[in-house]
């Protein structure tokens, strides 16, 4: 999604949101992410406003003092910064990614099921599934932060049993155009 961003080509505007859209944006936060509203407070507090930063492709950055903190493609869900998800590690469901998928996750492919299923991927046990398009963080074998984040293609105990194709959609990973963007 961000493979090739330019902000002066992409970007077409940028808009104040309105307050009543932000109450609509925070509740729906809140009800996507593992977050709770204290944690979610410093993120971004109530008395703060946000600004639309609209670009092409129909993707919605949104931003606090010009630093982007989350975004959203159509009216899809809501999906952090890297930067932010470094922040706060915890705002979104974990899966893991073996040694050998770690240079194509960096690339910005998208993760097939058994880089997810084998001896060193991770994907939460059955008590904790993940349903299929859920936004998720991608970490790498043996690394601390998340190295990409992107949004489950098939749900977790689907991707267990079938073991093949892509596992979770790639939707933004380190080094991309966006990772660059410290402000806007």
């Amino acid at each position: 999604m961000f493979k090739k961003f330019s902000p002066a080509a992409d970007i077409s505007g940028q808009v104040s949101v309105k307050s009543s859209v932000q109450r609509n944006i925070r509740s729906t936060i809140l009800a996507q992410w593992l977050v709770s509203p204290e944690t979610f407070e410093q993120i971004w507090p109530k008395k703060e406003s946000l600004t639309l930063v609209k670009c092409r492709e129909h993707i919605s950055i949104y931003t606090l003092h010009g630093e982007p903190l989350f975004f959203q493609h159509f009216d899809g869900p809501f999906f952090p910064t890297l930067r932010l998800l470094h922040k706060y590690p915890t705002v979104l469901p974990m899966v893991r990614v073996d040694r050998g998928a770690i240079r194509f996750l960096l690339a910005g492919a998208h993760m097939m099921c058994p880089g997810l299923t084998s001896a060193g991927g991770y994907l939460p046990p059955p008590d904790a599934a993940l349903s299929a398009n859920a936004p998720v963080a991608i970490h790498a074998e043996g690394k601390e932060h998340a190295a990409a984040i992107g949004i489950t293609k098939l749900g977790s105990e689907e991707m267990r049993k079938v073991n093949k194709d892509v596992g979770v959609e790639t939707v933004t990973y380190l080094g991309d155009d966006l990772w660059k963007l410290e402000t806007l």
